[in-house]
């Protein structure tokens, strides 16, 4: 695989909406990048667990199994929609680092269970063990670093530039609503595979 094809897949998945990106925006709007910052090792541990554990471990399980693959479908829907009510419910009446319901679990949580990294697991990244797969590892952290600030900082330009229209209630619901659509999206997709 060429170094740059590896870049530009990862980052074209990275940029794309998604849970996890939904959450650092969010993060972003309420407490600023700097105060986000301490987000971008959840997202990239959530994403090298998966990774790792869908290439050594389940790979084999879920291609066997398409079930296995319907159940992760539905987890990761599950799980989105928890943390969409959760967001709803504990929107705040200001922005600060303490009170933020955008945790540090939450967003290695979502990550983890990201449809995202099924598509780097079994799409980008080169097979093969886990030694030769170092090098493009290493590669990845830095363009998830790089993603993420993008997303955190747009986040906290949009709470600029709307002013005081972006209280935190509203921005801590934009995400709820953000990650229940992609919840039902989720679910969507794993019910219209068996039917």
């Amino acid at each position: 695989m060429e170094p740059i094809f590896f870049a530009l897949a990862t980052l074209a998945v990275l940029a794309a909406p998604g849970p996890t990106n939904t959450l650092l925006a969010a993060s972003g709007a309420s407490v600023g990048v700097r105060g986000s910052l301490r987000l971008m090792p959840a997202e990239l541990g959530g994403y090298l667990v998966s990774i790792t554990v869908l290439n050594t471990l389940s790979g084999p399980v879920i291609a066997q199994q398409p079930g296995a693959m319907l159940a992760l479908k539905l987890a990761a829907s599950l799980w989105l929609a928890l943390c969409a009510l959760g967001l709803w419910r504990e929107s705040g009446s200001g922005f600060t680092a303490v009170n933020t319901p955008i945790s540090f679990g939450r967003v290695f949580t979502t990550t983890l269970v990201n449809p995202k990294a099924l598509v780097f697991a079994f799409g980008i990244f080169p097979q093969g063990p886990i030694i030769q797969r170092v090098p493009w590892l290493l590669g990845f952290c830095g363009l998830v670093g790089f993603a993420a600030i993008g997303w955190i900082g747009m986040g906290a330009m949009i709470t600029r530039s709307a002013g005081p229209l972006a209280t935190p209630r509203r921005v801590w619901r934009a995400a709820a609503l953000g990650l229940a659509a992609f919840a039902m999206i989720f679910a969507g997709s794993a019910i219209t595979a068996v039917y």
